[in-house]
């Protein structure tokens, strides 16, 4: 593989997993404008496993208390605010894992078009800067019910629309529902960690046997997307502190009009 590629397609998906900007809109640009080649499966998984490592890294200590928290109430009963907290994702996670598995493969081949992508980069960046501007933002992380995981879990199947962003519209859930934007956003990145492992498994299983793996591609492609993804997740969780989500709406609007410009060219 070509090593700009490499470098860039990594730093794309390290920069945009984690941000309510959509990784799609950002990743289909390099075949679109510079007639880029797929890159396969594999390096996708590498990337993916990049950002998970990431997040992970990120949330150790978030991480560590949810998982002791659930197993200990297996193990001596009772619910803490932790094991609820973990119950509320993996519930979360169920609704979006159903539809991709379900629907995968045929939003895959239907709904990954340019024009797709634009509109709804431009229709859920809008929908982040309501539920940003009107939202009480009132409510704290431990303060999720199975009710609001619920319901951030049916928003997040709207994820599998390519240009949707799902931390945007996990995010946006989460904030119309009253949550402050570090806990909306924290609670995205956990829900990311079960999306993208489950995804991940899913698309080893597609590729075993492959013997045409370059790994030294695939083990610097993952390292790039790590750290990028873990200096953004960082950097966002300041930025919205301070800003809110307004300057990713208005970069959302125009990338999503910039796509359809393009859309329009090429026909």
């Amino acid at each position: 593989m070509d090593l700009l590629h490499l470098i860039a397609l990594s730093l794309i998906q390290g920069l945009t997993e984690f941000l309510p900007i959509s990784s799609s809109a950002h990743l289909i640009l390099p075949s679109v404008l510079l007639g880029w080649r797929d890159q396969g499966l594999a390096f996708d998984i590498a990337l993916h496993i990049g950002s998970l490592i990431a997040v992970i890294i990120y949330l150790y200590d978030d991480i560590k208390k949810l998982l002791c928290a659930w197993l200990s109430s297996f193990i001596n009963g009772g619910n803490t605010a932790e094991s609820r907290l973990c119950w509320c994702i993996i519930l979360s996670t169920i609704p979006a894992g159903l539809i991709g598995l379900i629907f995968g493969n045929l939003i895959e081949l239907h709904l990954r078009t340019l024009s797709i992508i634009a509109v709804a980069t431009i229709i859920f960046g809008l929908a982040l800067g309501f539920a940003d501007y009107t939202s009480v933002k009132t409510k704290k992380l431990n303060e999720f019910t199975w009710k609001a995981a619920l319901l951030v879990g049916l928003a997040q199947t709207l994820a599998l629309i390519p240009g949707t962003s799902r931390s945007g519209i996990t995010i946006t859930a989460a904030l119309l529902l009253g949550f402050e934007r570090t806990a909306a956003a924290k609670f995205s990145f956990l829900l990311a960690i079960p999306i993208i492992f489950l995804s991940g498994s899913y698309k080893v299983a597609q590729i075993a046997g492959d013997t045409a793996i370059h790994w030294g591609d695939l083990m610097l492609g993952a390292l790039i997307s790590f750290l990028a993804a873990y200096t953004c997740i960082n950097l966002f969780v300041i930025l919205i502190n301070k800003v809110g989500m307004i300057p990713f709406v208005i970069y959302r609007l125009i990338l999503g009009i910039f796509l359809i410009m393009i859309a329009i060219g090429t026909k």
